[in-house]
């Protein structure tokens, strides 16, 4: 861990050397998910509710998901530019140093300016949100709320791993990964009940984002008593398994490009 705040703050030193840059790119993230608050916005102007949920209950479900997904983009950014490492021959001089492929590919890209505006809009939501009594507080219900962001985080890190460990069989990343990693994020804005119920199946049981994000939103809102949704979230952990399996399956049918 030592190592890697090392690197985290060689990042931190590198982004404030361009300060108008990183505010740029600040203000671009921040512009892209705002945009979707819009939309939330001018739907429930027209509509008053989604299949029973509130405005100040979807925006618990977007603040949740945001951060969850904000920190997993932040912290495994390298993951999502990882076919350029094969393509480039990096990742073979990744593969001769002391330290596991893992590591350094994490500690190799933090994108800082990803995280700052997301986090910031993500706090402003939950904190309206929670202001209009969307919520009442219960130290189970402080607990399920850390779960679903911690849950959220795991899941989308372990996406990001995925698709970097495709990249072994097929050189170039695939785009249609991005339905689950960019369009997990947006479907994540609203509960996931909205969509029907083959998308809440396939998110149940397949790709856990029901888990971490429906499911304990319904005992953080105390639409169920069930303590057991509370304890879903852990799910995404779950989840990082099989993908980090994959990728150790993929590093060892890696084949050198020469470059």
């Amino acid at each position: 861990m030592k190592l890697y705040f090392h690197y985290f703050s060689l990042h931190l030193r590198s982004l404030m050397e361009h300060k108008k840059s990183f505010f740029l790119m600040t203000l671009g993230n921040t512009l892209v998910t705002f945009s979707l608050l819009l939309g939330m916005l001018f739907l429930f102007q027209r509509f008053h509710g989604v299949k029973g949920f509130t405005l100040e209950e979807v925006m618990v479900c977007f603040s949740a998901t945001l951060l969850g997904y904000a920190l997993a983009e932040t912290f495994f950014r390298g993951f999502d530019l990882f076919p350029s490492l094969l393509a480039n021959g990096s990742f073979d001089r990744i593969l001769v140093r002391p330290r596991s492929a893992i590591f350094q590919v994490l500690a190799g890209n933090i994108e800082l300016g990803r995280l700052a505006g997301r986090m910031l809009q993500a706090i402003l939501m939950a904190g309206y949100s929670f202001g209009c009594g969307a919520v009442d507080w219960r130290p189970d219900r402080v607990l399920c709320l850390i779960l679903m962001v911690a849950g959220t985080f795991c899941l989308f890190s372990g996406l990001f791993l995925i698709y970097a460990a495709i990249s072994f069989f097929t050189t170039e990343g695939l785009e249609i990964m991005n339905i689950l990693t960019n369009g997990g994020q947006e479907f994540g804005s609203y509960p996931l009940v909205i969509y029907g119920k083959q998308v809440l199946f396939f998110t149940t049981f397949f790709i856990p984002l029901a888990c971490v994000q429906y499911y304990p939103l319904l005992y953080l809102l105390g639409r169920s008593q069930n303590p057991l949704l509370m304890l879903l979230p852990l799910a995404g952990a779950a989840f990082y398994l099989p993908a980090w399996l994959f990728w150790r399956v993929g590093v060892r049918h890696f084949k050198s490009t020469g470059s």
